[in-house]
């Protein structure tokens, strides 16, 4: 135990002081803060406040056909502030107002005969829409329709009658009813995934760098190759939990303090984030890093140049992208039975599971069977990983093949 806590120390203080790690640490730190400010970044640029947030649209009733009833385009919520116009206005007036700044788009209503009109939807530029917004031109239809009704007389009933109050809701067959932000789950899923691999990536890294410099020898004779798997596994791995806990920590405050409550709810629901989930995607980040890490202990033994380390890799990263592809598409069907392979499928598990308890569609036969079924897999991975660990660390030759790997586990000596 004693030499355990020496690995562990000695492998978190190796981590801790080497400048790729602070340098890659401060990079993704300052990407985060940046990422999660770039709608401040783009206000700042555009010059738009937070209470000057719709557009300027002028609309142009010349020949008063709404009979000033499109003043009621503001109280509709369409995202523009409206003014309304029975001046006789030109395009190039209208472009005129644009290219001054005074309003961003313009609408001129023209009366046509039998009851044919047209209207014109004027702005800036084309390139950057598709076709006039579908809820500004069910609003002037709206306003309109029932202009032409309040001048048929009808009654309060036969009014309500036309405008019913239809309640509209939405239900699933399936007896597993999914909630939370699909969206935001995936994306979740994509960063575990990262902070998975790239932690147990370290490890193979690390054990090629110190068979490089000698290091292993001292360590070899010091202590047990299985203490040195073991402890060079957990020392990364804490330093790994706390690399990302800073990074959740440094993304959640920022967003607290830089971003608009509204977007922020809107975006991120965080009302399905409690302490027992928080605590199962603890327990699966540590199951899968050690799946993971263990794997690349294995590969980084097998290797003396620090060159070779990608191609040694290889295989494992390949297992890593099927893993976590399985649990990500499988997400947006999380009801079928795919997905749920994938929540026991020891190597998509970590980065599915979480997210299963997080949509509410988990049972707890699921959840024990996803845990046991790691749990063995790592006991496997670990046997295998630790022998030909202790026999292929002080090899300092060529790259050992998959063959060598199997002759050196079936060796009993």
């Amino acid at each position: 135990m004693r030499d355990l806590k020496t690995v562990i120390g000695f492998t978190i203080k190796d981590m801790a002081k080497r400048k790729s790690f602070i340098v890659s640490t401060i990079i993704l730190l300052a990407i985060i803060i940046i990422g999660i400010n770039i709608p401040n970044i783009i206000k700042a640029f555009t010059g738009d406040s937070d209470g000057d947030t719709n557009n300027k649209l002028l609309v142009v009733d010349s020949s008063n056909l709404f009979e000033g009833s499109l003043d009621s385009l503001n109280s509709m919520n369409l995202g523009y502030e409206v003014s309304i116009t029975n001046e006789n206005l030109s395009f190039d007036d209208i472009k005129t107002k644009i290219d001054n700044g005074e309003i961003d788009e313009a609408i001129i209503i023209e009366n046509g005969e039998n009851n044919s009109h047209k209207i014109r939807y004027i702005v800036k530029d084309m390139a950057m829409i598709s076709g006039m917004p579908e809820e500004l031109m069910a609003g002037i239809n709206s306003i309109y329709t029932n202009l032409q009704i309040s001048k048929l007389g009808l009654t309060q009933e036969e009014l309500q009658s036309l405008n019913p109050n239809f309640e509209y809701s939405i239900e699933q067959t399936e007896e597993q009813q999914v909630s939370g932000n699909i969206l935001v789950i995936m994306l979740l899923s994509i960063v575990l995934f990262y902070a998975i691999y790239f932690c147990a990536y370290q490890v193979s890294s690390s054990i090629t760098t110190e068979k490089t410099s000698k290091i292993m020898e001292t360590l070899v004779t010091s202590t047990s190759p299985t203490t040195i798997v073991l402890g060079k596994t957990i020392g990364i791995g804490i330093v790994g939990l706390i690399q990302v806990c800073v990074f959740v920590g440094v993304a959640l405050i920022t967003a607290k303090f830089c971003l608009d409550p509204e977007l922020l709810s809107s975006v991120l629901d965080m009302s399905k984030i409690t302490p027992y989930l928080g605590i199962m995607t603890i327990i699966y980040f540590i199951l899968g890093y050690f799946a993971y890490s263990l794997l690349y202990a294995l590969t980084g033994s097998t290797v003396s140049k620090p060159e070779d380390i990608q191609s040694a890799n290889a295989p494992v990263a390949i297992l890593a992208l099927i893993g976590f592809y399985l649990s990500y598409f499988t997400m947006m069907n999380p009801n079928s039975d795919l997905n749920a392979f994938a929540a026991i499928f020891p190597l998509s598990s970590p980065f599915c599971m979480p997210f299963r308890m997080m949509m509410g569609i988990a049972t707890p036969a699921q959840l024990v069977a996803s845990i046991v079924v790691l749990i063995i897999t790592i006991l496997i991975i670990a046997k295998v990983a630790i022998k030909i660990y202790s026999n292929a660390i002080l090899n300092y030759g060529t790259k050992m093949t998959i063959k060598d790997m199997v002759k050196i586990y079936r060796d009993k000596k």
